[in-house]
């Protein structure tokens, strides 16, 4: 996959990126999603939720380069094409968690059969990282389904230079005649404002709301 490298003289970005780089500024933003439509049609088709929502938060990232934005190898600033999930999965005889990753695609029953299959494989082989090889395009999602939270921080020091998404799922709850899925971003402000974090959100919100165009 082309990483893409950013010429920062010429980025109209350069200032706000130097300024919140050097202070390591991240944020977090936490909200709940309005998945009552995709849920019924989940069910009927039975397909499980949480793929799904790897798929939706996957398509998000793909649309924006602000949440593509990194740092290679060398330490040099750029942009991937396309990024794939690296997502958590949950033992329940041990209660421990693995990471893997998944081959994208922007068909959902591509995708979908790739996760089942890579869930066949490693859905029960222990240890933090389970598959290996994961491409250098990744990016990271988890989900807490036992509880429906709030507001979810998540700290990595690492020189504050981590500048992708970290985004994670909680528990869906029901609220009068909706169910809703609470979903926390994380992002480092030297590539992403309180603009892109709402753009994320909102289309989260409309591939939910729209999933008969997708969920085939």
């Amino acid at each position: 996959m082309k990483f893409n490298l950013i010429d920062r003289e010429n980025w109209d970005r350069n200032q706000y990126f130097e300024h919140y780089l050097n202070q390591k500024c991240t944020f977090s933003i936490s909200a709940n999603i309005d998945i009552t439509i995709l849920l019924e049609r989940l069910r009927n088709k039975g397909i499980k939720l949480y793929p799904s929502f790897i798929y939706m938060v996957s398509k998000t990232v793909n649309s924006h380069s602000e949440f593509r934005t990194c740092f290679n190898d060398e330490g040099v600033l750029g942009y991937w094409d396309q990024m794939i999930p690296s997502y958590t999965i949950f033992h329940e005889d041990n209660k421990t968690f693995s990471c893997i990753w998944t081959e994208f695609s922007n068909e959902f029953c591509v995708f979908y059969k790739n996760y089942q299959e890579d869930i066949k494989q490693y859905g029960v082989v222990k240890g933090l990282f389970t598959k290996e090889n994961e491409p250098k395009n990744s990016f990271p999602i988890s989900s807490i389904p036992w509880v429906s939270f709030t507001g979810f921080n998540l700290n990595i020091n690492n020189d504050g230079d981590f500048l992708l998404p970290i985004i994670t799922g909680g528990k869906y709850f029901n609220l009068e005649d909706r169910t809703l899925l609470p979903i926390s971003l994380q992002v480092h402000h030297a590539v992403c404002d309180g603009y892109h974090a709402s753009t994320f959100l909102d289309e989260l919100q409309h591939l939910s709301n729209n999933c008969h165009k997708w969920l085939t």
